[in-house]
């Protein structure tokens, strides 16, 4: 036979060996995912992380959830009533059962509830306003709040149950220790009521779900399985979707778009986030560790917090390093998040490189000193690129900064435990809501009380804690709206923050998948369908 008619041949039985692939995977709804960075966790209070959200919310569930358009609507509970300003009674949904077979009852939410409130869990914030969680009896449970509080129901939202007598049987009773490096049975393991049944993690390498045929309520598409790839490298996750070894990408490179729409094979939807990308600062020790600065630390001095956020020039971040996927940002919330509003989110002050100078000298720093920026290099859009921008524009005033940037595993246990002089951080807020954010990022950090756990930085004021305190409580719209302005209002005056840019988040996918885009960055595999 001549050699180009077998290669012929060859081509023609690999392409038909590719197209039964191909054909058996769609009947079989496997959807094939990759993203940049892996999860942390299947633990489900251990980590304030959206990737490990992403999936966990597919293994347990709460007592609510949101709709497609972010309502609130029953998940685990049937119905709720307010028998008073402080108590709150939820019926339960009968007959849901655990992915072992358990039965859900009080007993289980009785016991998640405390676990999420106890340290060292990371998810205080889903529980913040809950005093006691009390049982009725088996499908009726009273939440006993600490006072009034207007939005409930989006707080608990994360508040993920989970079956009593398993994390008892495995030693989990506690959530895992996830700064303290600490694993337990429930950071590898997973017992949920949801749409999908974790199979199996194999961390950096993939995650497997399967569909959970017992679910009590009906998926809204047709995805059986699903298997995510952490690919760290851009073009490496890239060359993945376009040769279709993946179906969907929810954090394609900036740079590789215009390739990707240019694609006949694969399509791209795309929207703003919720999220606010932003630099934090340590505003706690009383010598900053490398400055060069002996028995100081310059980043207490509003000025020098002032002189870093005028040398940013966030415009050029936009377009250079964003290649406008983002919105530059002036407060610490985007748009679709309630309190944000157009004056908050004017930049306090213009990138003026001679002013962030003079700045520098009145403080006291003529000749700069030395900061080491940490960040994640796998988690945001274009994360380490960003931080690479910013730690030249500080070279410039006479900063002299260096970069050290990791995977998300490695760098959020240093910027949780407050190890770090600067850091980038992205805040997606899962209530909508103001509180969410100054709830963990500006309070006064207070491990026991669930309060400022993001607070990396460790700024504490007392009038800004006295602000966080009223909105908890306060049932009167307009009177908590004008205090989250007024808290917003100060952590931009302050320069307790500095904020970059709300990023906008663009999905990439095979043209045969369907699914929904949301703000939260959160796929839904069980809203997803493949053709």
């Amino acid at each position: 036979m001549h050699t180009r008619t077998r290669l012929r041949l060859a081509t023609l039985a690999a392409a038909a060996l590719l197209a039964l692939g191909a054909t058996t995977a769609a009947q079989a709804a496997t959807l094939r995912w990759a993203g940049a960075n892996d999860i942390l966790t299947t633990d489900p209070h251990a980590q304030n992380h959206q990737t490990t959200h992403a999936f966990l919310q597919q293994v347990y569930e709460s007592l609510v959830r949101y709709n497609d358009k972010f309502q609130i609507e029953p998940a685990l509970a049937t119905k709720w009533e307010q028998i008073s300003p402080t108590q709150v009674r939820f019926t339960l949904r009968e007959g849901v059962k655990f992915h072992d077979g358990s039965p859900f009852t009080a007993d289980d939410v009785v016991f998640s509830f405390t676990r999420v409130m106890t340290p060292p869990s990371n998810m205080m914030v889903a529980a913040q306003s809950v005093k006691e969680v009390k049982k009725v009896d088996d499908h009726t449970v009273d939440l006993i709040l600490k006072g009034p509080n207007p939005i409930l129901l989006r707080e608990i939202t994360e508040a993920r149950i989970m079956n009593k007598a398993w994390a008892e049987k495995h030693n989990a009773t506690k959530s895992q220790d996830y700064a303290g490096k600490e694993e337990n049975y429930a950071s590898r393991n997973a017992n949920g009521t949801g749409p999908f049944v974790l199979e199996s993690w194999q961390p950096d390498v993939k995650v497997v779900l399967k569909k959970n045929a017992d679910w009590w309520d009906k998926p809204k598409g047709n995805v059986d399985e699903v298997v995510f790839t952490p690919i760290k490298s851009a073009a490496t996750r890239t060359a993945a979707l376009i040769s279709g070894q993946v179906d969907f990408v929810p954090d394609p490179p900036p740079q590789d778009l215009g390739r990707m729409k240019a694609d006949s094979a694969l399509k791209l939807i795309e929207g703003a986030e919720n999220r606010t990308m932003f630099l934090g600062l340590d505003q706690y020790r009383d010598e900053l560790p490398g400055a060069g600065t002996p028995g100081k630390n310059p980043l207490k001095d509003k000025r020098v917090r002032q002189a870093l956020y005028q040398a940013i020039d966030i415009g050029a971040i936009h377009r250079s390093t964003m290649r406008g996927l983002s919105v530059n940002a002036g407060t610490m919330i985007a748009p679709m998040v309630h309190g944000w509003t157009k004056q908050l989110d004017e930049r306090a002050s213009k990138y003026d490189v001679e002013a962030a100078k003079k700045l520098l000298a009145d403080a006291g720093y003529p000749n700069g000193f030395a900061i080491k920026l940490e960040c994640p290099n796998d988690r945001y859009v274009n994360d380490e690129a960003i931080c690479q921008a910013v730690t030249a524009m500080w070279t410039r005033i006479g900063v002299k900064a260096s970069l050290a940037a990791a995977p998300m595993a490695q760098y959020i246990s240093r910027m949780l435990n407050s190890e770090t002089n600067a850091y980038m951080l992205g805040w997606g807020v899962a209530t909508f809501d103001a509180l969410y954010s100054l709830d963990s990022l500006a309070a006064t950090k207070d491990e026991k009380a669930g309060l400022g756990t993001y607070n990396g930085g460790r700024f504490s004021d007392a009038a800004l804690d006295g602000m966080i305190a009223q909105i908890k409580v306060e049932m009167d719209s307009a009177k908590r709206d004008q205090l989250i302005h007024d808290a917003l209002q100060r952590i931009k005056d302050e320069y307790y923050y500095i904020p970059l840019h709300h990023q906008i988040r663009p999905w990439a996918m095979r043209k045969g998948v369907e699914t929904v885009h949301r703000a939260d960055d959160r796929p839904m595999p069980n809203w997803t369908t493949i053709k």
